[in-house]
């Protein structure tokens, strides 16, 4: 069984460096208009919220300890929330898309030049990287400690880190994205660009990996505990992550809203189905045990 999960583990790590990676030499390649970044965003958000809800909400409050788990695990994820929205407040950095208009906005202080290209101040480019980066560990963290509950639960519940790595996959490419994006318009080289892509592709795998033997180190009782308290604060990122995504665009823009909320529709209905499947297993596993 070990053996089986550490080589998920792996599987999970390697997929997500390869489609990180993909994501930032697409910035080179494609160029994203605002009604497919709105519509890849719409159907991740869905998603990224149903996980958050689904996965690792319900999750936490099977493994935190108590009488009092429901509010431990609500206080968790409130503190996740209120992570992302500091990290939002600081860095800045969740936006995806950069054609001129994109980028040239008050805060970043974007000009043309006698080129007529657009230059982007760099601490615009550091603060989306650092933001990003921040928000990639606690992304590791929690596929980290999800990947410890097959263990805990001699693996019974080993489809529950599927859940929070179809997550990270789907919504990697668009960081990756970002990050890289921005670098070429604000006119750093192919160099720099590519050193990039490949440090930040490979840091959620890293933490990842950290994640799961760190936890490993604590008793089997003091583990499930930790793991319900990550699990419950990963809920509470993604949750800002996803609204993050969808409320601006819902605030400031009309068009194409019915299929946006079809596209946002579909993702939480993936993510349940997930879970369904995932619940559906897990009884079938205990109606098997008891006899």
């Amino acid at each position: 069984m070990l053996n089986d999960i550490v080589l998920l583990l792996l599987t999970y790590s390697a997929a997500i460096f390869a489609v990180s990676l993909l994501g930032g030499k697409l910035s080179a390649i494609v160029t994203m208009t605002h009604f497919r970044t709105q519509l890849v965003m719409s159907l991740v958000a869905g998603f990224l919220l149903g996980v958050a809800m689904y996965h690792l909400l319900l999750h936490s409050l099977e493994d935190i300890p108590g009488p009092y788990a429901g509010e431990i695990a609500v206080g968790c994820a409130v503190l996740g929330v209120i992570m992302i929205i500091v990290l939002l407040r600081i860095f800045r950095f969740h936006q995806h898309e950069f054609d001129h208009e994109a980028v040239e906005t008050p805060d970043q202080h974007g000009h043309h030049d006698h080129h007529g290209s657009v230059n982007v101040n760099p601490r615009s480019v550091f603060g989306v990287a650092t933001g990003l980066g921040l928000h990639t560990v606690t992304e590791g963290i929690a596929l980290g400690a999800s990947m410890r509950i097959g263990l805990i639960h001699e693996g019974e519940t080993i489809l529950v880190g599927l859940g929070v790595f179809l997550a990270i996959m789907l919504h990697k490419p668009l960081d990756a994205y970002s990050i890289i994006g921005l670098m070429r318009v604000s006119g750093y080289g192919d160099r720099a660009c590519t050193l990039t892509n490949v440090g930040f592709a490979l840091l959620c795998p890293l933490i990842t990996i950290l994640t799961y033997l760190g936890v490993g180190v604590l008793s089997e009782l003091n583990e499930l505990h930790v793991v319900g308290y990550i699990m419950a604060f990963a809920a509470g990122v993604f949750l800002c992550i996803s609204l993050s995504d969808l409320l601006p665009e819902i605030q400031f823009h009309t068009h194409d809203r019915g299929i946006l909320a079809v596209a946002f529709l579909i993702g939480i209905g993936l993510a349940y189905a997930l879970f369904y499947f995932e619940s559906d297993t897990m009884h079938g596993l205990e109606t098997l045990d008891t006899h």
